[in-house]
């Protein structure tokens, strides 16, 4: 059985390189990998494309690889909270370049691409600025757009408890996006409070099974937005 327990920060996430697409789960702060991402920040990565459900709150998580000048571009769905003003200031100064996709969108182009499927049609931004440049299909008189698959290069993804072959269980809603973005990345990277013995986690409960998973790291618990 191969050993996807990293015993460090820095092991876990040695994968990741300079201008990779980096799927990063959570929802709002809940459920953000705060511990492997300040691992990127403390590598001074550069050019990573960031897909997210949001762009931030405060100055921790996804708004400290903002701040510390990792991120080329973001693509989320809510860019303009209260709390993204890191991404805001950024964004306003011209410094880092922003994609839109809605909510559901963004979930099912993931998704898609974890099914090995070439896209989907929705008709989510008819007729708006998110479907200008895409291919628009007319089925039973109603238009759609087209939308295709959106793979990472990384997942970034945290979890509740795994077993030694990677299989994981969520907290709640921290699960989120986190599925569908294990399935969607050439390398999964989780970081997990609790590490327990193969056949502690009934089968019936597993959400994401091991086969998406390449590495985990185990942080314990700790209070969000207090990742360092």
């Amino acid at each position: 059985m191969k050993n996807k327990k990293a015993e460090t920060v820095e092991a876990a996430i040695a994968a990741v390189k300079d201008g990779d697409i980096v799927l990063v789960g959570g929802f709002g702060a809940t459920g953000v990998p705060e511990k492997l991402i300040d691992g990127l920040c403390d590598r001074g990565l550069r050019d990573l494309t960031i897909v997210t459900n949001n762009a931030g709150t405060g100055r921790s998580g996804v708004a400290r690889l903002f701040g510390e000048g990792c991120v080329g571009k973001l693509v989320c769905s809510f860019p303009w909270a209260k709390e993204s003003f890191v991404f805001k200031e950024l964004y306003d100064a011209g410094k880092i370049d922003l994609e839109i996709v809605p909510q559901g969108t963004i979930a099912e182009r993931m998704r898609a691409a974890g099914a090995g499927l070439g896209g989907f049609l929705t008709p989510t931004a008819v007729g708006t600025d998110l479907a200008n440049g895409k291919q628009i299909m007319n089925i039973g008189g109603r238009d759609y757009v087209l939308e295709l698959p959106m793979r990472g290069n990384i997942a970034l993804i945290k979890a509740d408890r795994v077993d030694p072959r990677g299989n994981l269980t969520y907290n709640k809603t921290a699960r989120a996006f986190s599925p569908v973005m294990a399935m969607a990345a050439d390398h999964t990277i989780v970081e997990v409070r609790e590490e327990v013995a193969l056949g502690d986690i009934d089968p019936e409960i597993v959400v994401t099974p091991g086969v998406f998973v390449d590495t985990y790291f185990i942080t314990g618990f700790y209070e969000i937005g207090k990742g360092q």
